[in-house]
């Protein structure tokens, strides 16, 4: 991975590490679906990066999808973390406009605070 000014970036790598461990693998075996995620350091679609979470083979890449993603998500970088810390309700975002899914809905539900790695103490 290349360096990435995104605070979400050192989440992702985080959450890459989770998914090789047993809970991780629990994690695949519950969702099983793809993830898209376009995230922006300020403004949504301004120097964007995009993530893959693979929860089919628990992997997450930088890049898009070589194939077509259960769900995309498109948000700016702090709407992500809070998202993904519990802090902001993933259906609140989408309401508020911080948050934009495009394809399946059923997985994007899945797409919850409860697949990410706690933040870890150091």
């Amino acid at each position: 991975m290349e360096a990435s000014k995104l605070k979400a970036a050192r989440l992702l790598e985080q959450m890459s590490a989770h998914l090789a461990t047993d809970a991780g693998k629990e994690i695949c075996d519950k969702v099983g679906f793809v993830y898209q995620l376009h995230i922006s350091p300020k403004k949504m679609g301004v120097d964007e990066e995009i993530f893959v979470v693979d929860l089919k083979k628990g992997a997450v890449s930088t890049g898009p999808y070589a194939g077509k993603p259960d769900a995309s998500f498109t948000f700016t970088d702090d709407d992500f973390l809070a998202i993904s810390s519990g802090k902001l309700n993933p259906q609140m975002a989408f309401i508020r406009g911080k948050l934009k899914i495009k394809g399946s809905i059923s997985a994007a539900q899945k797409f919850t605070p409860d697949i990410f790695p706690k933040p870890s103490k150091l």
